[in-house]
């Protein structure tokens, strides 16, 4: 028994014409209401070095930009961006949590007495 127990019929296709597709083209002045901005960094380490990959794509004024580099930095370098990073991490956590604190039980804040 087949999987499809209906069939279609068999169609022609149908004929397009070669000037069917009309090229729009760009107006004088930009659209300032809509640009958009990505930018992509990767930084690895193996052995002494460290490898750093970016990426950036912007849409602005009706122009699309690109650009894109690898390099490489010295160990050191990495071991102090990665501690900046940590630090920065652990801020904005702690920020977090204090002002979450207030929500928690055992919070250190001391409380009236309800008598």
């Amino acid at each position: 028994m087949s999987k499809h127990p209906v069939r279609r019929a068999e169609r022609a296709l149908p004929k397009v014409e070669n000037d069917a597709v009309e090229v729009v083209e760009p107006t004088a002045r930009a659209n300032p209401f809509f640009s958009f901005r990505y930018s992509y960094t990767e930084v690895s380490a193996s052995g002494g070095k460290a490898r750093v990959k970016s990426r950036k794509a912007r849409f602005e004024d009706g122009k699309l930009t690109s650009e894109a580099f690898e390099g490489e930095l010295d160990r050191g370098a990495y071991e102090q961006m990665e501690s900046q990073a940590q630090h920065h991490f652990l801020c904005q956590t702690a920020l977090l949590m204090k002002s979450l604190s207030w929500l928690l039980p055992f919070s250190g804040r001391h409380r009236p007495d309800r008598d």
